[in-house]
């Protein structure tokens, strides 16, 4: 029986042609966003091949707009913004304010009208997060002062332009667009009524949400936890990401991108915001590709033929004058000019939000589609040189340096004393241990070793808990240890033992690889599941992997033999010998090991 298949059409493709492309942007060194932008203008209508349903991409795009908002509320830290409010705060109010009168400097100029200048001046003056975070995880900065100051900025940024997507649909017919919504029939056309009616939904939202929701969503998630039901649980992340977007855009009128905000700033004040991130992301990351393929097949690459001059304007605001005005506003701050130049390089793209904002313009007939375009086309080409202008930054400061005069000049005295701690320092041990993962496994051993008063640096990528344990006195080092420097940043190269108690078995290879890279002596204890893992450990030499659920019968093995009159010498052997039995047994490597009542440090390498 014939039927339509057009949406399973436009997203097999979506994938199939983004996977193509995020593959050959990594290869060539770029970030994978360009590839699915590349993959969105190869199955648009401009290109010749096979075009994709424009409407049902539109409404992934949707999907894609809501999962982005969710997590970037989800993962918004008002601490870490106070951290750094010194210079995020005015320092990205400024710089918005600069990049949005020059993009209306340029729109005027092209005899656009004002309304298509603001929206082209916010959508050229906000940077991708998405873009810096990669960019900052490659230079293991993200964990550093200056990578939080950067952080801070672009979050600072976010927020701005979530006000601005409240805003834009009540002043569009005061700015010559297309007058829509409750808040202008309300208003019967008065900018200001308009304004204080839209404004006054929003707060009735935000109190709600704020009020209710951080009563009843904490609730909501305990109760689902408790059935043990990792499905339901992700259910219901989803269910209360779309439901409150949705239905902020049904009853309030709001946009589907400041609900799902909230959304995720109510879940991120729950005990269970690590396990929703978790839990939330492979969907977020799957329609954020969805939503930058749909971005893709709006752009008309004849834009670069038509009109070379207006796209070079556009790249050189995005690249170098924003950059140059953020240069200035850090150092007019009193910091030093490494921090202006990362923060400078992370302002010289432009991503989600800008494509946000161009679509709106567009929809309410305020920027012309060939403004869109420029948007479109700034971003791919920025975002395609963003990890040039970041490769910039060490021969830059060194340049500086090597005129101490003009730093001196530059780095005038102001709020250093305003700049946060910087965490990416090394350590300073020698002979502890690292311990990959501190989830149950990973505390257990944590603190056994405290309790003997052992050395030891704890890496992780949950945030929080990586601030729990600093508060704490431990040393926690925050990040993917696969990621280049963060094994370094935890002393690996003096290391005596690393202890590797994450789940994934792809990354504890990797783990593995890069720690005897830097430490060919170094001591290994892992953690497996498989008993396939089991046996590729061995051969690589590994001291010790343990199996939970076969050390588990072991211990009940033991104390069985021992209750049924077994000696503890046989019980010991039997449970050695089926430790040893079967493809990939749980294994250590064979050593004599006496344990004092107080070691002072840990026990000596193990002879191969």
């Amino acid at each position: 029986m014939p039927h339509d298949i057009s949406l399973i059409a436009t997203i097999t493709m979506g994938f199939v042609l983004a996977f193509l492309g995020g593959l050959l942007a990594s290869k060539m060194r770029l970030p994978p966003l360009v590839g699915y932008l590349l993959a969105g203008v190869a199955l648009g209508p401009f290109t010749p091949g096979i075009v994709g349903n424009a409407d049902v991409a539109s409404q992934l795009a949707e999907i894609g707009i809501i999962l982005l908002m969710f997590g970037v509320g989800l993962h918004f830290s008002i601490k870490d913004l106070m951290e750094v409010r010194a210079i995020a705060i005015p320092g990205a109010i400024a710089q918005i304010a600069v990049a949005t009168g020059s993009g209306l400097a340029l729109a005027l100029l092209w005899g656009w009208g004002i309304g298509a200048g603001l929206v082209l001046g916010l959508a050229l003056s906000v940077a991708s997060t998405v873009v810096l975070l990669r960019a900052l995880e490659q230079r293991n900065t993200l964990d550093s002062a200056n990578g939080r100051i950067a952080v801070g900025w672009l979050v600072v940024e976010d927020l701005a332009m979530v006000l601005a997507l409240v805003l834009l649909p009540a002043l569009a017919g005061a700015l010559g667009g297309d007058a829509r919504g409750a808040a202008t029939q309300f208003a019967g056309g008065s900018l200001v009524t308009a304004l204080l009616f839209t404004l006054a939904k929003v707060a009735v939202f935000v109190a709600l949400v704020i009020l209710v929701g951080t009563r009843v969503v904490p609730w909501l998630l305990l109760t689902v936890a408790r059935t043990g039901s990792r499905e339901l649980f992700t259910l219901s992340v989803l269910a209360l990401a779309l439901g409150i977007a949705y239905g902020s855009a049904e009853l309030f009128g709001v946009s589907f991108a400041l609900g799902a905000f909230f959304a995720g700033v109510v879940l991120s004040e729950s005990d269970f915001s690590h396990q929703a991130a978790a839990d939330s992301l492979p969907l977020q990351d799957a329609f954020a590709v969805l939503f930058f393929v749909s971005v893709g097949m709006l752009f008309d690459p004849g834009i670069l033929l038509r009109q070379p001059l207006a796209v070079g304007a556009v790249l050189l605001l995005v690249v170098f004058g924003k950059s140059l005005v953020a240069f200035a506003i850090v150092l007019l701050r009193g910091y030093p000019v490494a921090t202006a130049l990362i923060v400078s390089a992370s302002l010289a793209q432009i991503g989600e939000f800008s494509f946000i904002l161009a679509g709106l313009g567009v929809t309410f007939g305020l920027l012309p589609p060939e403004g869109r375009d420029l948007i479109l086309a700034g971003a791919i080409l920025s975002i395609t040189l963003n990890p040039l202008v970041f490769a910039s930054i060490d021969p830059l400061l060194a340049w500086f340096r090597a005129r101490p005069r003009l730093t001196a000049l530059l780095e005038r005295p102001g709020n250093r004393f305003s700049m946060p701690v910087d965490r990416s320092e090394e350590t300073g041990l020698r002979d502890h241990a690292i311990i990959v993962g501190y989830g149950r496994v990973g505390e257990i051993i944590g603190d056994a070793l405290r309790a003997q008063k052992l050395a030891f640096v704890v890496i992780d990528e949950n945030r929080r808990r990586v601030e729990k344990l600093r508060k704490q006195g431990l040393t926690a080092i925050y990040g993917d240890a696969t990621a280049a420097g963060v094994l370094e940043d935890a002393g690996v190269s003096s290391a005596r033992l690393l202890i590797v108690a994450i789940p994934q078995g792809f990354l504890k290879r990797r783990i593995i690889e890069l720690a005897r890279e830097a430490n060919p002596q170094i001591d290994t204890a892992v953690r497996t599941h498989r008993a396939s893992e089991l046996a590729y450990l061995k051969d690589q030499g590994i001291g010790i992997a343990i199996m939970g659920e076969r050390e588990t019968a072991f211990g009940l093995l033991r104390y069985a033999l021992s209750s049924l009159g077994c000696s503890d010498d046989r019980a010991q052997a039997v449970v050695q010998a089926a430790r040893m039995a079967g493809e990939g047994g749980a294994f250590e490597r064979e050593a004599d090991i006496e344990l004092p009542e107080a070691p002072a440090e840990l026990r000596e390498h193990r002879e191969q």
